[in-house]
């Protein structure tokens, strides 16, 4: 963008060469007096659109729809490419005299554009991996510091939420960057956390259950019987049991 404003969610955002967003139903974008160095296009298409189409539900999967813009795909040239040439054909189809075709046509390489930028993404993850570093070490480096702080008093039990609001990322955009690294989301590994902590606890003191659970930030006991027995397969005290005996 040479000038002019973009803004997404009320927010003001500036753009380089290549960069891709993606915009959710019913969510605030202002585009005003933009003048670009090079061509860029726009896809708007109603949720009417894929009334029917297997498209509707597969759409849904696309976790990049709910990230922040300041999260877009920074694309190479030969990625640009392949979209410019999948948005032409939508163009071409779009324009011309439309049959009972035309619609399957154009999602279909609605889709197509979709799926790509799913694997541009995961390139950009990894590339973001060898630049930044592991981000499940300061994801973890969080929560060392939330159960070593105020924070756990504060706050309880530690969130995605809150993690990424440290971390400066959508929610959506840390799980997606933790699935890539290591396999598993924000969620799981929060939960991996707070069973080896639970696991030091009973083992390495004389407390109870409740106790360590309140310990942990966790004010329903039954949850936390829950979570622990998924994880380990036993009971807290269970475990607890296994480790006497």
């Amino acid at each position: 963008m040479k000038s002019g404003v973009f803004k997404y969610g009320r927010t003001k955002y500036d753009h380089d060469n290549g960069s891709l967003s993606f915009a959710s139903p019913r969510q605030v974008v202002e585009m005003r007096d933009i003048e670009l160095e090079e061509g860029g296009f726009v896809i708007y298409f109603h949720e009417d659109l894929l009334a029917g189409h297997p498209l509707r539900q597969a759409i849904k999967n696309y976790s990049y729809f709910d990230y922040d813009t300041n999260e877009a795909l920074h694309l190479s040239p030969k990625e640009v490419e392949i979209l410019w040439e999948l948005f032409e054909k939508i163009e071409l189809e779009y324009l011309n005299n439309q049959d009972e075709y035309s619609r399957g046509i154009m999602l279909g390489h609605i889709e197509s554009i979709l799926k790509y930028s799913q694997r541009f993404y995961k390139r950009q993850f990894n590339d973001r991996f060898e630049n930044c570093g592991k981000t499940v070490t300061r994801f973890n480096d969080i929560l060392n510091q939330h159960y070593s702080g105020q924070d756990l008093l504060d706050k309880g039990l530690p969130s995605v939420k809150f993690i990424a609001l440290t971390l400066n990322m959508s929610t959506r955009y840390l799980s997606d960057l933790l699935k890539n690294e290591t396999g598993k989301t924000s969620i799981e590994l929060i939960h991996i956390y707070l069973i080896s902590e639970a696991k030091n606890l009973i083992k390495g003191s004389d407390r109870n259950i409740s106790e360590i659970a309140y310990a942990l930030g966790f004010e329903n006991i039954s949850y936390f019987s829950r979570l622990f027995k998924r994880e380990i397969g036993l009971s807290p005290l269970q475990y607890k049991k296994h480790l006497l005996n």
